[in-house]
């Protein structure tokens, strides 16, 4: 039942993700924009290239901040990993655990100890 809801969850966020595909590129697009605005703007000197790389960087930061569904799609990318990463997990059930025992016959290394003590 496990694997079963992990599927469902994979799914819909598999699904989300391949949707909001655009807006994440944009999102990437803007970002890059908005570092180049933002790392030209400490280079320059002139006046009036600080203007146009402010500019630059302020159409950046506005085109990022207004790319929504990009965010939604990046949450959705982290359940995509996250379904993917307990998929994966590998815990193996078919190690048995030795348990506790009042036994003699199970224990008998651990009661002979106690005898000879």
């Amino acid at each position: 039942m496990k694997k079963f809801g992990l599927a469902i969850i994979g799914i819909v966020a598999a699904i989300v993700v391949l949707a909001n595909l655009g807006s994440i590129l944009a999102l990437a697009i803007s970002a890059v924009i908005t570092f180049a605005g933002a790392h030209y703007y400490r280079k320059s000197d002139s006046t009036f290239l600080k203007l146009f790389w402010g500019t630059v960087l302020v159409i950046g930061l506005v085109t990022a901040v207004t790319n929504v569904p990009a965010f939604i799609g990046i949450i959705a990318l982290l359940g995509v990993y996250y379904v993917w990463r307990k998929w994966n997990d590998r815990t193996d059930d078919n190690i048995i655990e030795a348990k506790y025992s009042d036994d003699p016959f199970v224990n008998f290394e651990r009661q002979w100890d106690e005898i000879t003590k």
